[in-house]
């Protein structure tokens, strides 16, 4: 039966794997967004503390702005919401007025005060661009028909921009006059092969399709059979030959959301889920057996070495040796790693897999999510501690969070298309 409860009887913990739960959670998680999200005069407010309450008013990154148009085509797609469609519009009408530059680049960060946007960092990251496809491409699907000529436009920038035809793979950072930086990274790549996925789930154009399975060959054959088995972050460019690893990019710098040191076993496990999306996607004769044993190689490796026994939860970053170098919990690897093991237990038939996904979301459940306020906090100490009081500051939205809920209904064959 559809519980739509998100509490069970006598405070024992919810039925995870019920479709009512998930979706009952999605709506308790935007709940705290409601109302207090949407900027009359233009996009979304992007630095909220646990009690909902802003704390910066003005300044508009690109990543938060295109997760919020997810968020909310999401909601409305499948909850039926036209106040969520109109939301993801003005979400999108946002992205093309202010961070969009004449050039047809977007705007890495602004300040927006009084209807009018400066420009703060003017770097054209593919990663963001990723994003912004992922938006068009959830704003088409939900009835945006205006959404389609902004994803063709992205496409064909990441192509002219950031697409290195002898690598297979983007790019990663281009100077306001796109001029490339060396530094290249997987996690662009990652977030390109995502938005790829929902590109083609939009359109239909068997190009998106392709482009996901290359960059996802590239990036988990390729690039991990030279960094150790895994993917490591980041790599540098070395003329016009493959991609050089770069050990000591960001070494010793924990501030960096978007480019930490070390394998990421949040980043393990996305790539484990994304694998089996494009499985799914790509059909049973035409998907290649490497997608589900990379997998469950990947997710298996995260959990070996990267969950913490004493206190729950998967841990940040592993070195080059596979021993923990960051052990603070944050919330996205902890989302992306329930939905892989859902993904993994359904497609392989695996209840080991059921277990991690039942054990990642009781943990979650404890510690992570609020049930005061709603959303999820955004990063806790090794042993489960707040360390601040910013729940969603930029980049967060709870994307990830409610992302791995809509996962896991889709994995189990929940979702309409």
């Amino acid at each position: 039966m559809d519980n739509e409860s998100t509490t069970a009887p006598d405070g024992a913990l919810p039925d995870f794997r019920a479709p009512g739960f998930l979706r009952a959670h999605i709506r308790a998680t935007m709940a705290f967004y409601a109302g207090r999200a949407a900027d009359p005069s233009g996009g979304f407010f992007h630095f909220f503390r646990d009690d909902g309450s802003v704390y910066d008013r003005r300044t508009r990154h690109l990543v938060s702005s295109t997760r919020f148009v997810f968020n909310h085509a999401m909601a409305a797609r499948h909850f039926g919401s036209e106040e969520d469609r109109e939301l993801a519009r003005h979400g999108l009408r946002f992205l093309h007025t202010a961070h969009r530059r004449a050039d047809g680049g977007y705007a890495w960060v602004l300040d927006w005060h009084e209807g009018r946007a400066q420009v703060l960092d003017a770097t054209n990251h593919c990663y963001g661009l990723a994003f912004v496809l992922l938006a068009h491409a959830h704003a088409l699907m939900a009835g945006i028909a205006e959404a389609r000529a902004g994803l063709d436009e992205t496409v064909e920038l990441m192509e002219r921009r950031f697409w290195e035809p002898e690598n297979g793979l983007y790019a990663d950072e281009a100077d306001a006059g796109w001029t490339l930086s060396p530094y290249r990274g997987q996690n662009a790549n990652m977030h390109a092969c995502e938005a790829m996925l929902a590109a083609h789930e939009a359109t239909g154009e068997a190009r998106h399709l392709q482009r996901a399975l290359t960059l996802a060959g590239n990036v988990a054959q390729g690039l991990a059979a030279r960094g150790g088995g895994l993917v490591w972050e980041h790599w540098r460019a070395a003329g016009p030959g493959p991609w050089q690893i770069d050990w000591d990019y960001n070494r010793g710098d924990r501030t960096n959301i978007f480019r930490p040191w070390g394998y990421q076993t949040g980043h393990l496990t996305e790539w484990a889920k994304l694998l089996l999306q494009l499985q799914a996607r790509l059909g049973p004769e035409a998907a290649p057996a490497w997608l589900a044993a990379t997998a469950s190689r990947f997710f298996d490796n995260a959990l070996a070495h990267g969950w913490d026994a004493r206190h729950g939860g998967l841990v940040y970053g592993l070195g080059p040796d596979r021993k923990v170098c960051d052990a603070d919990k944050y919330h996205w690897v902890q989302a992306e790693s329930l939905a892989a093991a859902a993904w993994l237990a359904l497609a392989l038939g695996d209840e080991r897999y059921w277990g991690w996904y039942e054990r990642i979301w009781g943990y979650v459940w404890r510690h992570f999510v609020d049930h005061e306020h709603g959303a999820w906090y955004r990063i806790l100490s090794p042993d489960n501690r707040k360390l601040s009081d910013e729940k969603s500051p930029a980049g967060k939205t709870d994307y990830h969070d409610m992302g791995a809920c809509w996962d896991v209904l889709r994995a189990l064959g929940e979702l309409q298309a």
